[in-house]
């Protein structure tokens, strides 16, 4: 890996991210409450509502391998590498929503590409939310 492309990646945040400060001012409004990355939660949870036995992951489409424009990109330099990557981290994340389901948590992933269109996110984290108060 060259330096350049070392550089890049050491800037890639894995926490307080632009679509995940995004997707908390959109929640601030609907349900204020939340913890961010709980460390005592398979996956460390973005976004957390402990009473609501709710998990939000907010993912980056390329990094999470979604079936979006950005995410079907894949860098033409080292590909083999890239797409192992993104494989494994798919593999993870099926892992990781797998085992909060046997915890008896509910989930929810917003793709940062959902972000594009406030008004169909801000329905789909209420309806998420509102599911959650009722069970």
């Amino acid at each position: 890996m060259s330096y350049d492309r070392s550089a890049v990646m050491r800037a890639v945040k894995s926490r307080d991210t632009g679509a995940e400060r995004a997707v908390r001012a959109l929640l601030r409004a609907i349900a204020p409450g939340y913890r961010l990355n709980r460390a005592d939660l398979p996956g460390k949870p973005d976004i957390v509502y402990g009473r609501r036995r709710l998990a939000i992951f907010v993912h980056g489409c390329f990094w999470h391998g979604h079936d979006c424009a950005r995410g079907a990109r894949m860098p033409k330099t080292n590909a083999d590498y890239w797409r192992a990557k993104i494989a494994r981290n798919r593999a993870r994340d099926e892992r990781t929503l797998a085992l909060l389901a046997a915890m008896g948590w509910r989930t929810l992933v917003v793709y940062e590409c959902e972000l594009k269109s406030l008004d169909s996110l801000t329905m789909k984290l209420k309806r998420a939310l509102v599911l959650v108060e009722r069970t």
